[in-house]
């Protein structure tokens, strides 16, 4: 018996997923995301949490942002979860690239702190895009909270996050220049100076940052 040709489509697309070739994963996904079926999403969801490679990773978050919201969101908030940090990661980073306001709620305080660097950074992201009007300041309170962690990579992703929130960060931005750790005063002086001068750009603005906060300790010794 032969197969309609969507059925034969489907099957090829599915095989390519599971290959061990990043190349033929890659069309895999593109062709998953270029002929959308239901049958899909369960399959590209499962390969985001464990496929290596960068590159289809977000051919896979693509085809998914193709297919029905109603569909794939619901399966992603199951995803944000799991215990393996990948599927949280990119589950988070799917969701903030579909931007269904629905997803709001699975954006918790315990994601927005993940101890693993990649989960936290896809939950600054997502929810950045998703907060609900009027609720920015809260979310700038709990995403200050993270002032000073990480490498540069972090805290550049971190001072994006709040930076797209806009002007309502000041006061919790302000608040941490007074923080007992330096790394965290330092972090927020230059998050506020992107946010003033965004053409600056982070190396710059942390290495001036440095010189505040060691020119203010030196102040204080002074004393």
């Amino acid at each position: 018996m032969t197969l309609p040709k969507q059925d034969t489509h489907m099957i090829r697309a599915l095989q390519g997923l599971e290959d061990s070739r990043s190349s033929v994963r890659l069309r895999a996904a593109l062709a998953a995301g270029t002929t959308p079926d239901p049958r899909f999403i369960g399959k590209l969801i499962e390969r985001c949490a464990i496929e290596p490679e960068f590159y289809v990773r977000e051919m896979l978050t693509w085809a998914l942002t193709r297919h029905s919201a109603a569909m794939t969101v619901p399966e992603l908030l199951d995803e944000v979860r799991s215990e393996r940090a990948q599927a949280r990661s990119q589950a988070l980073h799917t969701l903030s690239k579909i931007g269904d306001r629905r997803a709001w709620p699975a954006i918790t305080r315990a994601l927005l702190s993940d101890a693993d660097d990649e989960v936290a950074r896809s939950a600054w992201r997502a929810a950045v895009v998703l907060v609900p009007e009027g609720e920015e300041p809260e979310l700038a309170a709990v995403l200050s909270a993270q002032l000073g962690r990480g490498e540069r990579e972090t805290q550049l992703s971190l001072s994006r996050a709040l930076i797209a929130l806009g002007e309502v960060i000041l006061p919790t931005l302000h608040a941490a220049t007074t923080d007992l750790d330096p790394r965290v005063r330092t972090h927020a002086i230059a998050t506020e100076r992107l946010l003033r001068d965004p053409d600056a750009g982070f190396e710059f603005a942390i290495e001036e940052a440095k010189r505040v906060v060691a020119l203010g300790r030196t102040s204080q010794e002074g004393r």
